[in-house]
């Protein structure tokens, strides 16, 4: 891991880019003279590690006193897209003007995002958590694909926030029986691009003995900032 540049934000937050390989990455880290747990903070849709939203989360969880790590996904952010990713993404496009089913072009750009974006997880956890600053236990917090197989194959993992928003391969429903540690799983009800009862099937489906649903009105970009601090609460509850 190489760290690239640093600043010092008004919140006390220790703000760093880094580079792991080929893959990019931010660390927010709060002013603590005590090893933080760690969140892991993911993100889709080709949006950057630095999308405003995320950030402002990444800070605020800094502040109250976690390390906080976000990459760029493969094909997401500061990454290069594939031929093979633009095409997909083209073809997404042209289906969804055409009010065409596109669970087929989903499965052929996420699943593969899913196989590539968990391994490099897991090398940035090694990494960060080599840091002093930084002591455990982990939690994640962002895309269900990602999550799901992040939380079967991770057993640092100790427990896990989910966005219903995005699609979720079918081989990730089925692994969703395998996880087993505190969920916390937020849906929006009106969300255009993900059918409602499929995102209800999934936390059926979740093996988890302590899970917990969230459900707002409102569209897939629509969820309400209070998440956060009811996210915040959530994660104070199994990494402190």
């Amino acid at each position: 891991m190489r760290f690239t540049a640093e600043q010092r934000l008004d919140d006390s937050v220790l703000e760093r880019e880094f580079t792991l390989g080929e893959v990019p990455g931010t660390l927010w880290t709060p002013d603590s003279t005590a090893p933080a747990p760690l969140l892991l903070i993911g993100h889709n849709g080709g949006l950057h590690r630095r999308e405003p939203r995320l950030v402002a989360r990444a800070r605020q969880s800094a502040a109250h006193g976690y390390a906080v790590a976000a990459i760029d996904h493969p094909g997401h952010g500061d990454r290069t897209r594939s031929s093979v990713d633009e095409r997909a993404r083209a073809e997404l496009r042209r289906a969804k003007a055409a009010g065409e089913p596109a669970d087929e072009i989903f499965e052929s750009f996420v699943g593969p995002l899913v196989e590539k974006a968990v391994p490099e997880w897991r090398t940035t956890l090694d990494a960060l958590l080599s840091l002093p600053e930084i002591g455990g236990p982990v939690g994640y917090s962002g895309m269900a694909a990602i999550g799901i197989r992040l939380a079967v194959a991770e057993p640092r993992i100790a427990a896990a926030c989910f966005f219903a928003g995005g699609y979720v391969p079918r081989a990730q429903r089925e692994e969703a029986r395998q996880v087993a540690v505190p969920l916390l799983f937020l849906l929006q009800w009106d969300d255009e691009g993900n059918p409602r009862q499929r995102a209800l099937d999934l936390f059926d489906a979740f093996g988890s003995k302590e899970k917990t649903l969230h459900a707002n009105t409102g569209g897939h970009a629509g969820t309400p900032w209070f998440e956060v601090d009811d996210g915040t609460r959530f994660f104070g509850r199994h990494l402190r």
